[in-house]
C-alpha cells in the first residue's frame, strides 16, 4: 500500500514515511494509492468482533507488513484501544466496547466518541497516533516536532496522547480566547516539558494557516523535523475509518442494510473518514454533513461553490471546535469528486490560498456528489439550544452543542427505514456555559476532572505571524 498527493506532484510513499509530515511536499494531502476492498464475507467476519480485532483487520489493509510487520501494529493497537482509556461511558454502556452505541428511537442511534481521556471523539484516533508516533520514532532512532492548530479539541486530544512520549515535542497553536473554558483548561493546565500551548490572536483558520505555511517551508520543515497531528496527517483518518464500521455493525443484522451517519463538521476530517470506509465497501447510505453558523460545506452541498469567508467572516459560536472556515480535509473528497486529477485539485485550491473560491457545478463535477452519499444542513444556536432541551426531555440524554447540530440535521434529512447514527462529538462537560444556558443546570463530568478551570495554566500568546511561530519552534528545541 502507497500513499499519493492529492496535488499529484509527490513521490508515493509507504504509510510510516507520510505518518510523521503531515501535508506532502506539494501541500496536498495523503490518500491510498486505491482504497481496499472489504466484501460481504469481510463484512460477516467482522460481525462481533471487538474493537481491537477490527481496528487490526481495517488497518492492516492501510499499513503493510513490510512497513510495520503485523505483530507490532496489532502491539500498538492492543496498548491503544482498552477499557480504561476509554472508559467515561453513560450509564448502562459497556467501556469495552470502546465506541458503544445508544438507541434514542427506532432507526436512531448517537454513536459514542467521547469516552477518551478529554472527552472529545479526537482521542480516538490520537491515542493511536501516539502511540504509532513513537513507535515509528523509536525504530528509526529520531525525534520530532509535532506542529498542530486547534480549536478546541484536537489540541487536548493531541497532548494528552503525546505527554511524555520519548523523541516528541507538541506546539499547539489555538485561537486565543475561543476556545471554551474547559477547553482551555484541558490544554494549557498540562505542565509537560514536551508541550508548549501558542494562542494565536485570531481564528482557528489563521491558526491553520500559520501550520500550513511552517509545513510548506520544506528546508524549516526537514531542520527543525516539523510532524503533524491535524487531521490533515492521514493516520488520524484511517483510525476514524474504525468506528464507523464498528457503527455499522452494531445497528444491523446483515450486509444487506445501509446506515447513515450524521457528522458535526468543521474541518471535515472526521465526516472524510466516512467517505474512505464507503469507498472501502461499508454499505453506506447517506453522510449528512452538519453544520453551525459557519456553513461553508453545507454552501458547497447545496450549491457546488467552496467558499471559504475568511477570519473577518469567522463567526465565533456555541460549538467553537466547529468555526472554521476553511475545511482541510475537504481536498480528499474534492480530489476523489473530480476523478483524482491532481492538476485538476492544484488550480481549485490555487484560488482558495489565494482567497478566492471554485465553482464544481460549472465543469459537471458537482452533478456526482450523490453517488458518494453526501447531503448537508446547518444549525444555530437557537437551533442547538432547542435540540439539546428537547434531547433531554424526551430521551433522557445530555448532548453536547457540537452533537446537538449533527442531532438537528439529523432529524431534517434521515429516511424513516434507515438507521441513522449521529456521532456524539463530546461530553456535555465541555462546553458547560451552554449546557446551563439550555437547561439551567451544570453538566456532569468525571470526578478526576472537577476544579479543572482551576489549576496554573500556561501558554504564549502571539499574533498571527509565521515567522514568530518558527523563532518560538527555534528557541524551544
Amino acid at each position: 500500500m502507497k500513499y499519493i498527493s492529492t496535488r499529484g506532484q509527490s513521490p508515493a510513499l509507504s504509510f510510516s514515511e507520510i505518518l510523521l509530515g503531515g501535508l506532502a511536499p506539494d501541500g496536498g494531502l495523503y490518500l491510498p494509492e486505491t482504497y481496499p476492498q472489504f466484501t460481504d464475507a469481510d463484512l460477516t467476519a467482522m460481525r462481533g468482533m471487538h474493537y481491537r480485532d477490527l481496528a487490526f483487520a481495517i488497518l492492516s489493509r492501510l499499513v503493510d507488513e513490510s512497513d510495520i510487520p503485523a505483530n507490532d501494529l496489532r502491539t500498538i493497537i492492543n496498548k491503544t484501544y482498552r477499557a480504561e482509556v476509554y472508559g467515561y461511558v453513560r450509564d448502562g454502556q459497556n467501556a469495552e466496547d470502546i465506541t458503544p452505541t445508544l438507541k434514542l428511537e427506532d432507526n436512531l442511534y448517537l454513536l459514542s466518541l467521547s469516552n477518551g481521556p478529554t472527552l472529545a471523539f479526537k482521542d480516538m484516533a490520537m491515542q493511536l497516533l501516539g502511540n504509532l508516533f513513537e513507535y515509528v520514532l523509536a525504530k528509526k532512532g529520531e525525534t520530532t516536532n509535532i506542529l498542530g492548530a486547534t480549536s478546541g479539541d484536537t489540541g487536548s486530544a493531541a497532548e494528552y496522547a503525546m505527554r511524555g512520549k520519548k523523541g516528541v515535542r507538541v506546539f499547539m497553536l489555538s485561537p486565543y480566547q475561543k476556545m471554551s473554558r474547559f477547553q482551555t483548561a484541558q490544554m494549557f493546565s498540562l505542565q509537560d516539558e514536551n508541550i508548549f500551548n501558542i494562542a494565536i490572536k485570531g481564528v482557528f483558520d489563521d491558526a491553520q494557516d500559520i501550520v500550513k505555511a511552517v509545513s510548506n517551508d520544506h528546508a524549516f520543515k526537514a531542520q527543525y523535523k516539523i510532524g503533524a497531528v491535524n487531521s490533515i496527517n492521514w493516520g488520524r483518518i484511517a483510525a476514524q475509518v474504525v468506528y464507523y464500521f464498528k457503527g455499522y455493525l452494531a445497528v444491523t443484522q446483515n450486509n444487506n442494510q445501509k446506515v447513515s451517519f450524521a457528522v458535526p463538521s468543521g474541518n471535515f476530517g472526521n465526516v472524510c473518514a466516512g467517505h474512505i470506509a464507503r469507498m472501502m465497501g461499508l454499505p453506506i447510505d447517506q453522510l449528512v454533513v452538519a453544520t453551525n453558523e459557519n456553513d461553508v460545506l453545507d454552501e458547497f452541498f447545496k450549491t457546488g461553490v467552496y467558499r471559504p469567508r475568511g477570519a473577518a467572516n469567522t463567526y465565533h459560536t456555541s460549538s467553537p471546535s466547529m468555526d472554521i472556515s476553511k475545511a482541510s480535509n475537504f481536498e480528499r473528497f474534492v480530489y476523489d469528486l473530480v476523478g483524482r486529477e491532481g492538476a485538476k485539485v492544484r488550480d481549485l485550491w490555487a484560488s482558495v490560498d489565494a482567497g478566492g473560491a471554485f465553482d464544481l457545478k460549472a465543469d459537471g463535477a458537482f452533478n456526482r456528489v450523490p453517488d458518494y452519499g453526501f447531503v448537508s444542513g446547518s444549525s444555530n444556536h437557537a437551533n442547538r439550544l432547542h435540540t439539546i432541551r428537547e434531547t433531554q426531555a424526551k430521551y433522557g440524554v445530555t448532548i453536547d452543542t457540537h452533537t446537538a447540530d449533527g442531532l438537528k440535521v439529523a432529524l431534517e434529512l434521515r429516511k424513516p427505514d434507515v438507521p441513522m447514527l449521529v456521532l456524539e462529538t463530546a461530553l456535555p462537560a465541555k462546553f458547560e456555559d451552554a449546557i446551563v444556558e439550555a437547561l439551567g443546570h451544570v453538566p456532569s463530568r468525571p470526578a478526576n476532572l472537577n476544579g479543572l478551570e482551576d489549576l496554573p495554566q500556561r501558554s504564549v500568546v502571539m499574533d498571527v505571524d509565521v515567522n514568530a511561530v518558527k523563532a518560538f519552534i527555534v528557541a524551544n528545541t
